[in-house]
């Protein structure tokens, strides 16, 4: 039994299958983790889903790590709950993705993968249910586990319950896009928490807005920030130093503007490579004069969308490329592969940083890049940023539709005296380290244990 537990879609750890049957065990890191770490092993638990083979054949084994258990939920039911509902729905809705005259269409497929998102959401309550102590806190994260709080609490209305959304929340009209009864089920899955935690106010006032008459609970802010230390000494492990001599060398000595993405639709990749072609067409002297850095991680490519929306981002920079670029210079340098140790040493070497997404709840490569930069960088960040609440006052703001914006903020960006830019890195870094991992997941803690039981 646990006295402190947290329940997510991806684990802590996770096994990959070997040729000869064998699992080898991989250890994630991030926020949880570290502020996991703070609570005794033997008080804590982390209930999480079995994503692969490597996962699933671990929980037949019986091989696990202390502190975790994986569930083993039928692949069928966790294709629909994931893919089907949380990001194809979900997601969308909260980031408002959807093309409206097409999408989106609730019929009898989403019915049945509701059905599933409700019995994977379900398969987590019970756990929690049968780990938990008398009183234990419980600590849900995300979109993907929004009906736990409530299944949580009918099943033990002892528990201390928080839910944090680490994505944005969906404005009322776009909630109530959802049948009546799934946008009820979904509030009133969520008001079952004790604690409702939000990166930013605007995101707690949207849920509030959406709960209007169901109910009220707490409802509080926690925007998430970045260890400067951990971060430092990531960026600078040899193998980044390797990356950055040869960044170094593709740029040529050349000023760099710097985004790391994934490659999710709401990131707004297209329209930061339309602004930057913008840019050297309006500003021609900064042809010859600068190197767009682009790394793009391919995500979710088992949905089409995605796999489409990453293949057009590789073309758009392939047209720039054709359409400026000299046989000394190449404009836009483009990744699509998963390099974290290039993505450092980009963030290293970057003058500017682009962070222009839609929505995002909250964006900790606009807080990482002042950090790790060496010589200071502007941060061009649009309003969709959770970010963009705390840094505003050091960013160069824009609308991450308008282009043209976009455009002449680069420019700006890229003009900006030197000591202009050392001061505003400065206060952007103090700003993106003000609530590090660990602080950030201890203060939820500390709040919800102190509540009346």
């Amino acid at each position: 039994m646990a006295s402190v537990l947290v329940a997510s879609n991806r684990g802590p750890v996770s096994y990959v299958l070997g040729d000869d049957g064998s699992l080898d065990a991989r250890r994630g890191g991030g926020g949880l983790v570290s502020g996991l770490s703070a609570v005794s092993a033997q008080d804590s638990l982390w209930v999480c889903a079995a994503l692969g083979e490597g996962d699933r054949e671990a929980v037949r084994q019986g091989v696990g790590e202390p502190g975790v258990r994986m569930l083993d939920i039928d692949p069928e039911v966790y294709a629909d709950a994931y893919n089907g509902i949380a990001n194809s729905v979900l997601w969308f809705l909260h980031h408002q993705l959807y093309d409206i005259p097409r999408e989106p269409v609730f019929d009898a497929g989403f019915r049945r993968r509701w059905k599933s998102y409700r019995s994977y959401n379900r398969a987590f309550a019970r756990a929690l249910a049968a780990e938990a102590d008398e009183g234990a806190a419980v600590l849900v994260q995300d979109y993907h586990l929004a009906l736990v709080p409530g299944q949580l609490r009918a099943l033990r209305p002892d528990l201390r319950i928080a839910h944090f959304t680490h994505t944005p929340w969906a404005a009322p009209d776009s909630l109530r896009m959802l049948p009546a009864d799934i946008r009820e089920e979904l509030l009133r899955g969520m008001l079952g928490a004790d604690r409702l935690g939000f990166h930013t106010p605007t995101w707690a006032r949207a849920f509030e807005d959406c709960a209007g008459e169901l109910g009220r609970t707490r409802v509080a802010v926690y925007p998430l920030g970045v260890d400067a230390d951990e971060l430092r000494a990531l960026a600078y492990r040899p193998e980044v130093d390797e990356k950055l001599a040869r960044l170094r060398a593709e740029t040529g000595g050349r000023k760099t503007i710097v985004r790391v993405d994934r490659t999710e639709l709401s990131k707004n990749i297209l329209r930061g490579l339309h602004a930057y072609r913008e840019l050297l067409t309006t500003h021609p002297e900064w042809q010859d004069r600068v190197v767009h850095l682009a790394s793009a991680y391919p995500s979710r490519q088992d949905l089409e969308s995605y796999r489409a929306y990453t293949a057009a981002v590789t073309e758009l920079a392939d047209e720039i490329n054709a359409e400026f670029g000299t046989a000394a210079w190449q404009p836009v340098l483009v990744s699509v592969e998963d390099d974290f140790p290039r993505s450092l040493a980009a963030y290293r070497l970057a003058d500017v940083a682009l962070v222009n997404p839609v929505r995002d709840g909250m964006n900790l490569v606009a807080k990482e890049i002042p950090v790790v930069s060496e010589s200071g960088c502007a941060l061009v960040l649009s309003t969709g940023a959770g970010a963009h609440e705390e840094l505003k006052d050091d960013a160069l703001t824009v609308n991450a539709f308008d282009v043209t914006e976009t455009a002449e903020a680069l420019h700006r960006a890229l003009s900006m005296p030197p000591a202009e830019r050392a001061d505003r890195t400065k206060r952007l870094a103090a700003a993106a380290t003000a609530l590090p991992p660990q602080r950030w997941f201890l203060s939820q803690l500390e709040a919800l244990e102190g509540l009346e039981p």
